[in-house]
C-alpha cells in the first residue's frame, strides 16, 4: 500500500525544499511539495520533481564498472575497492599522496557528502581544489567588504519598500522568492530588474533596465556618483561605520557619468533615477551569481555592495546587499566531520585551471584523480583542456549514479546512491535559513551504494579504518554538535524535518562587522593596494581587447537551464534535448536567422553547434546558450568559455567570454 513520507530535496539550490515523496512497494511513485515546510510550503520545481525520475531510471549504474582495453566490465565490489586502495597504496608509497587529486563539486548538498574530504585528509592530504565555478569571487568580495556573506532572512523583503534583483532571474532559479516578489508587489513594493536579458523576473519589475554584460559594477559606480551628486548619501553610516570612503571617492572623481552611461549602455538619466530608489530606504538588493562570473567579478560585487553601504541600507530591516548566506552552513561542525588536521601533505589546484595544472604538475605529477559529487568533463570551462587532462592521468575514478560525461572516460565508475536511498540532513547557503531532514525511503537499486560505505570500505584496506568506525547517524549527530545548546539534535529533526537555524536575520544590525577593521570597508586594507575598488571591465572586451572583440564582436552568457540542474538531468529529459542558441534581436537581424536555423558558434577555444531561437528582448550582441548540456546532446558549451580566473582568484570567468555566429546548413 502506498504512504507518503516527508522528505527533502538534495540539490544545490536556492530554495532547499521540504518534499512529500509517495513510497508504494519500495519504490519512489511521486515527489511533491510539503505544505508544512515554512518557506517552500509545497510548492516545488521541476528540477525536483525529477528526482523520481532519477532514482529510478534504467540508465542507473547498478555494478562497479571497469574499463578493460577501452571497454566498461561489471566487476565486483571486491575487487574495484582492492584495485583502487592498492593504486593509492602504491602512489602514496612512490609519489607521495598528493600525486592524488580529489575533484569535487557540489551535484548534492547533502552534509555527508562531505566525508570524501574526511577520507582524503586521513589518506594523508591530497590534491585539493579552491574556488567556486559558481559564486566564488563574490563569496571572497563580500568577505573584504563585511568580513562574511550573509544575506537577510526571506521574510524579511516584506519590510522593503524597494528592491533591486541585480543580475538574477529568480523565476527559474528561487521560484519561492518570486512568490514573495508577487506578495510585496501587491503591498505596494516596487520591483527594478537590472539584467541583459529580459526574462521572466523581468517582466514582473516595474522598471527593467538593460545592461551590457559584465559592465554591472560600473553601472553601480555611477549610481554611487549620483547619489553623492545629489546629496543622498548617509553620511552618518559613511563617517561611523566605514573604512575608506576617500579612496572611493578618488576613484569616482577619475571617470565621469557619461563615459558610465557609454560603458554600461545605461542611459545616464537611468542612474540619477536609481540614485533616489537607492536613498528612498529601505531598498533591498538581491543579486545574482552571474556578475561575477567575469574577470572583474569580485570588483563587481564590491562595487554593489559599496552602493548599498553609502546609501545607507545596511544593517535595516528591508535593505541588505544579499548575494549569499553561508551562516546558514556556517551553523554545522564540519571541522569535526572533515578532520582537515589529520592530513600531512596538501597542496591546490583552482577548480578553474584544474586540467592546465593537472598537465604541468610536478613533484609530484598527478597519478589519480577521484571525482565525486561532479561532471568537471561538462561544467568546467575550456573543456577541451579538461578532456586532454583528464585522459592523461594513468587512474581516474569517478564515484557516479549514471555514465555522465566525465564517467565515460573513468577507468572505475563506483554506482552509489540516490537522496532517497540514503539518509541525509540538507540545507542552503544561498536563501532561506532552514536545516531539512531526508530520511531513506527505498532501498538502492542494483548494488548501488551510499557513499559513506564506500569510504569506509577503502579506509579499512588502506589502514584507517577507525575513522570511519562510525555509524551514520553518529555521523549526522557530529555535524550537529555546535547546535545541541539550541535544542536541534537528529532526534527533532527526524521528528519535525524541518528546523530554523539560529542565524542572524539582519545582518550587522548593529553595524559592527567582521573585517579586521570591524567596520565595512570599502577598501580592505589587509590586501594593500589589491584592496582598492577599481573600475575594472571584463577582460574580453573591447574595451580591454579590441582586437578580440572585433573578431568575436558578440557577448556569450551560459545561464542555468531551466529543467536540470546543471548538468544532472539532460539523458532524462524527453524530447531529447539539443543545444538552443538563444540571441538578441540586432544579431538576428543582422545575419537574417530566423527561429529554428542552425548556427555555429565559436571563437579561438572552440565551437558549439545549435539551433536558434530569437529573444523577445535582449542587450544588444547578447547570446546564450544554457549550461551543463552533454557531449552527446551537442554540448558542452564550456567549449568556449575560458579557465581564467576573477580578480581575487576565488571565482570563474564563464561569462567574460566573446564569440562569435554564423548560420550553417
Amino acid at each position: 500500500m502506498a504512504e507518503i513520507r516527508k522528505s527533502a530535496c538534495p540539490l544545490n539550490c536556492w530554495d532547499s525544499c521540504g518534499f512529500h515523496v509517495t513510497i508504494d512497494q519500495d519504490r519512489v511513485v511521486k515527489v511533491e511539495g510539503d505544505p508544512s515546510h515554512p518557506i517552500t510550503q509545497g510548492k516545488i520545481c521541476g528540477r525536483g520533481r525529477m528526482l523520481e525520475t532519477r532514482t529510478n531510471s534504467g540508465e542507473r549504474v547498478l555494478h562497479p564498472l571497469k574499463k578493460v582495453n577501452g571497454t566498461f566490465q561489471q566487476i565486483s565490489w571486491e575487487q574495484a575497492l582492492d584495485e583502487i586502495a592498492a593504486e593509492l597504496k602504491k602512489i602514496k608509497k612512490t609519489y607521495g599522496s598528493t600525486a592524488v587529486l580529489h575533484s569535487h563539486d557540489y551535484a548534492n548538498n547533502g552534509i555527508l557528502k562531505n566525508l570524501d574530504q574526511r577520507f582524503f585528509n586521513c589518506y594523508g592530504g591530497v590534491t585539493e581544489l579552491y574556488g567556486s565555478l559558481c559564486w566564488g569571487a563574490g563569496i571572497e568580495a563580500q568577505k573584504w567588504d563585511f568580513g562574511n556573506a550573509w544575506s537577510h532572512e526571506p521574510n524579511d523583503i516584506f519590510n522593503s519598500k524597494n528592491i533591486i534583483i541585480w543580475g538574477r532571474n529568480v523565476a527559474r532559479t528561487n521560484m519561492h522568492f518570486f512568490e514573495k516578489l508577487l506578495e510585496v508587489k501587491k503591498k505596494g513594493a516596487k520591483i527594478y530588474v537590472i539584467d541583459p536579458l529580459y526574462n521572466a523576473t523581468a517582466k514582473l519589475a516595474d522598471e527593467y533596465i538593460s545592461i551590457k554584460p559584465g559592465m554591472d559594477g560600473l553601472l553601480a559606480a555611477g549610481i554611487i556618483k549620483e547619489i553623492l551628486r545629489l546629496g543622498l548619501e548617509n553620511r552618518e553610516f559613511i563617517e561611523q561605520s566605514t573604512y575608506g570612503f576617500q579612496d572611493l571617492e578618488q576613484l569616482l572623481d577619475t571617470i565621469t557619468l557619461e563615459e558610465i552611461s557609454e560603458m554600461t549602455e545605461v542611459p545616464c538619466e537611468v542612474m540619477s533615477s536609481l540614485a533616489y530608489v537607492y536613498a528612498d530606504k529601505p531598498t533591498a538588493t538581491f543579486m545574482g551569481l552571474g556578475m561575477q562570473r567575469y574577470t572583474n567579478g569580485g570588483n563587481t560585487i564590491r562595487l554593489i555592495d559599496a552602493l548599498v553601504a553609502v546609501s545607507g541600507n545596511i544593517g535595516i530591516a528591508g535593505g541588505g546587499a544579499n548575494y549569499a548566506n553561508v551562516q546558514v552552513g556556517q551553523s554545522f561542525a564540519f571541522d569535526e566531520l572533515t578532520l582537515a588536521e589529520r592530513r600531512q601533505h596538501h597542496r591546490q589546484f583552482s577548480i578553474m585551471k584544474q586540467a592546465e595544472e593537472v598537465r604541468k604538475a610536478t613533484d609530484p605529477e598527478i597519478k589519480m584523480i577521484v571525482v565525486t559529487c561532479g561532471n568537471p568533463l561538462t561544467q568546467v570551462p575550456d573543456s577541451e583542456v579538461v578532456r586532454q587532462a583528464f585522459s592523461s592521468v594513468s587512474t581516474l575514478v569517478v564515484v557516479e549514479q549514471f555514465m555522465t560525461d566525465t564517467a565515460l572516460m573513468a577507468d572505475y565508475v563506483l554506482p552509489t546512491t540516490t537522496a532517497f536511498e540514503e539518509e541525509d540532513l540538507y540545507y542552503s547557503s544561498m536563501y532561506h535559513h532552514y536545516v531539512n531532514y531526508g530520511p531513506k525511503l527505498v532501498s538502492a537499486p542494483g548494488e548501488a551504494q551510499p557513499d559513506l560505505w564506500i569510504w569506509t570500505q577503502l579506509a579499512e584496506r588502506l589502514g584507517f579504518g577507525a575513522d570511519f568506525a562510525f555509524s551514520r547517524e553518529a555521523f549526522l549527530e557530529m555535524t550537529l554538535t555546535p547546535l545541541r545548546d539550541r535544542g536541534i539534535t537528529l532526534e527533532k529533526l527526524r521528528a519535525e524535518h524541518t528546523l530554523e537555524l539560529p542565524v542572524e536575520k539582519i545582518p550587522w544590525r548593529d553595524h559592527t562587522f567582521q573585517t579586521p577593521s570591524g567596520k565595512y570597508q570599502f577598501t580592505a586594507r589587509e590586501k594593500g593596494q589589491n584592496g582598492l575598488l577599481t573600475l575594472a571591465v571584463p577582460d574580453e572586451s573591447k574595451w580591454e581587447d579590441p582586437e578580440l572583440a572585433e573578431k568575436y564582436p558578440y557577448h556569450l552568457l551560459t545561464i542555468h537551464p531551466m529543467r536540470s540542474n546543471h548538468s544532472q538531468n539532460y539523458h532524462l529529459l524527453t524530447p531529447k534535448p539539443k543545444v538552443k542558441v538563444e540571441i538578441a534581436p540586432n544579431i538576428a537581424e543582422h545575419f537574417a536567422l530566423k527561429n529554428g536555423d542552425f548556427v555555429k558558434v565559436w571563437n579561438d577555444r572552440g565551437e558549439i553547434k545549435g539551433v536558434v531561437s530569437i529573444l523577445a528582448k535582449a542587450h544588444p550582441n547578447t547570446i546564450n546558450i544554457d549550461e551543463g548540456i552533454w557531449r552527446e546532446f551537442g554540448g558542452s558549451v564550456n567549449q568556449l568559455t575560458s579557465s581564467r580566473e576573477s580578480d581575487n582568484g576565488l571565482g570563474s570567468t564563464l561569462y567574460d567570454c566573446l564569440v562569435n555566429i554564423e548560420k550553417v546548413n
